[in-house]
């Protein structure tokens, strides 16, 4: 079956302001954000496409132009299901003021019990992207072939959900998964079980060094949205 490149989008502007994007309108990627996805066609030159698939909002469409451009001819595609989660109320919000509110300990722990007020639940989340990575995992198998790969980029908690799905962890341990902005993570899929080849690869080390007021390092908290990664 098909082999699935997942690219988290670019650093984006509410990343580095701390906010909860969410599916606000008009989050694009920063000046850090561009030149990631500038290195993103040099990253996988090597490996042929079938197809391209995005999220709808901005920042994942912009981070996927580049490679689209290096490649006059791969098709692109777009798919709500794999569009970050509603976080309803939650949207737009500093993660700072939301790490106070007590549903913040539900989703850290138990986020198969987590339904955020005016939007969806994670698990509700979860199933709509895995859904969606099924389908188009058999639209490549029948028009490309059992062996080819396509590209797919949404974000952080969509690829983390994704990642679980396909080690058969259950959802309230997707949040010890972490994926940087931009990096790549491939799943490849077969007849019987899917193998995770690459986990949140930004091939380099940088993300590994400690910085300060590390939420995630610091409180042992996952951050709601993916984060903004290394400066």
């Amino acid at each position: 079956m098909a082999t699935l490149i997942l690219v988290r989008h670019g650093r984006s502007t509410a990343n580095t302001a701390g906010v909860l994007a969410g599916w606000t309108p008009g989050v694009h990627l920063d000046e850090r954000g561009a030149a990631q996805a500038a290195a993103l066609p040099e990253r996988i030159a090597a490996v042929p496409l079938a197809l391209a698939v995005s999220s709808p909002l901005e920042r994942c469409r912009e981070t996927l132009q580049p490679l689209l451009d290096a490649r006059p001819g791969l098709d692109l595609r777009t798919d709500a299901r794999i569009g970050e989660c509603d976080y309803g109320d939650w949207s737009g919000r500093k993660l700072k003021e939301l790490n106070g509110e007590p549903l913040m300990e539900v989703v850290q722990h138990h986020p198969s019990a987590a339904a955020f007020p005016g939007g969806e639940s994670m698990r509700a989340m979860q199933a709509r992207a895995v859904e969606a990575v099924r389908e188009w995992n058999a639209r490549v198998d029948t028009e490309h072939g059992d062996d080819a790969a396509y590209v797919m980029c949404s974000h952080g908690d969509i690829v983390k959900s994704l990642v679980a799905d396909a080690l058969g962890m259950h959802l309230d341990l997707f949040q010890r998964i972490h994926v940087e902005p931009c990096s790549i993570t491939v799943i490849r899929y077969t007849r019987t079980r899917p193998f995770l080849l690459r986990l949140g690869d930004t091939g380099d080390f940088d993300a590994l060094a400690p910085r300060a007021g590390d939420e995630e390092g610091g409180s042992g908290n996952a951050v709601v949205g993916g984060g903004a990664g290394a400066p």
